[in-house]
């Protein structure tokens, strides 16, 4: 009997599943057929599947409003957009079409927010958060959104340093947040992350400082995880030592009205994800709700800053399998046409997980393969997927048949941004083409080109060679 890739995948997971489904034997992505932009476009290439953006924002705001009726929360809930995650415009755009607040996390991003808003993207009621080491250029260009009349700028200080700084940069009124420095995960090579302020000096440093200053008032306190919102003892026990101090700084400080809720949720990184959005986004607000009954304090304005949660769904980049390479007996390489560790970075430094597909070939047997990319470094290759650490496609004959079309999805957070868009690559491999996909006002599906794969004059041009 034949064991097919599709009977494989039929078998581990329930498939289809939303997203992912097979038209005529060929792979789709949120019914987008893969096979029509591989013969349109050529491969590789990244595409945005703008809608899934939406999609992502209106089901977590719709649970934390959920929650917030189920336990009776009297504060209110904020979505923002942590723009390092995607700075492009259409990406951010199709955020705000669905009322999302903005938080940065340099000097730059405040020239994007002015750009923004010259477009008519926001309004000056935007709520604008600003995370981050603040250099003095940074400092200076949020103070330059307030002399604009933007309303709710919030500097979150992630050092005691700069709110002396900030406050000497300006004669208006402040309106600040803190950033709590938390403990970092056990396997950590460090104990105590470097963002934020000592959680033990943080109501000293409101006493001697902040409630000193007659033009400052002490809004949010920001709680980062990076690692993202987990259920486990780590995330817990952090998340109740940030609501402690909540409560201690509200007794102190009646202007403390937030709590920002840094760190994102989860993305699917495998067919097999389970995550419950529902029982996790009820547990963090019946947490606070429960804290500040005991405390008898005023349950504070929840704040995220899903960036991750918000795009990574939205990306993949599809490519060619250009050669099979058997290396000895049991290791057989399918090489791509590009680079992993250009293109998807996080897969090479962090070992990150992504949904690993075929395009085609569903119908062939398959194999324990290994996926490596075309530069010189030894470590340009896929560490592992999600079955036993094994990566499982289908086996075919480059001879006689087309080329094997491989996808890595959800890859719309991070990745273009740590490799760099638009300048040099390793082994001057070039940057691939990208294709923005959206559905028209009658829900048809709708491609475009946004930029061409980076050419040989582009990457001469960078590196001296033309004057």
């Amino acid at each position: 009997m034949k064991n097919t890739y599709f009977e494989l995948i039929n078998q581990t997971y329930y498939f289809p599943q939303e997203g992912f489904d097979l038209n005529q034997g060929n792979l789709t992505f949120h019914g987008i057929s893969l096979k029509y932009l591989i013969e349109k476009y050529g491969t590789p290439f990244r595409l945005t599947y703008l809608p899934r953006i939406g999609d992502q924002i209106k089901k977590a705001r719709n649970l934390f409003n959920k929650a917030m009726k189920a336990n009776n929360y009297k504060g209110e809930y904020f979505y923002c957009y942590c723009t390092k995650c995607c700075h492009f415009s259409h990406v951010i755009s199709e955020a705000l079409e669905h009322n999302v607040h903005l938080e940065t996390s340099s000097a730059f991003d405040i020239d994007l927010i002015k750009r923004l808003h010259q477009k008519n993207k926001i309004s000056k009621d935007t709520i604008l958060i600003h995370n981050g080491h603040k250099t003095d250029e940074y400092l200076e260009k949020i103070v330059s959104l307030m002399d604009d009349g933007f309303k709710h700028v919030i500097p979150v200080l992630d050092s005691k340093m700069e709110l002396d700084r900030l406050y000497s940069m300006t004669k208006e009124e402040l309106t600040v947040g803190i950033r709590m420095a938390i403990n970092e995960e056990p396997q950590s090579a460090y104990y105590t992350s470097r963002l934020g302020i000592r959680s033990a000096e943080i109501i000293d440093f409101y006493k001697s400082k902040i409630a000193r200053k007659k033009r400052v008032k002490l809004k949010m306190l920001h709680f980062f995880v990076d690692s993202g919102i987990k259920d486990n003892l780590y995330y817990w026990g952090e998340f109740r030592k940030a609501l402690k101090l909540f409560a201690e700084l509200k007794k102190i400080c009646p202007t403390l009205d937030s709590i920002n809720l840094g760190g994102g949720l989860p993305i699917r990184n495998n067919l097999g994800f389970e995550y419950d959005y529902k029982y996790m986004i009820n547990e963090l607000v019946s947490n606070i709700k429960n804290v500040c009954e005991e405390e008898g304090i005023q349950e504070p304005d929840i704040y995220t800053e899903f960036g991750k949660y918000t795009v990574g769904e939205s990306g993949a980049i599809i490519f060619s399998v250009l050669e099979q390479k058997q290396q000895n007996d049991t290791e057989l390489w399918y090489l791509i046409d590009n680079s992993l560790m250009n293109t998807i970075p996080d897969a090479w430094s962090i070992f990150e997980k992504f949904i690993l597909l075929p395009v085609n070939k569903w119908d062939n047997e398959y194999s324990q393969v290994s996926i490596g990319g075309i530069s010189c470094d030894h470590s340009d290759y896929y560490n592992s997927e999600d079955m036993n650490q094994q990566i499982l496609m289908p086996t075919y004959d480059p001879d006689k048949e087309e080329p094997l079309y491989l996808g890595f999805f959800h890859t719309g957070a991070y990745q273009d941004a740590i490799s760099g868009y638009g300048g040099i690559k390793h082994c001057l491999i070039p940057s691939p083409k990208q294709i923005i996909i959206d559905r028209d006002d009658k829900g048809n599906i709708v491609d475009r080109l946004y930029r061409d794969e980076q050419n040989v004059q582009q990457m001469l041009e960078i590196l001296g060679y033309e004057e």
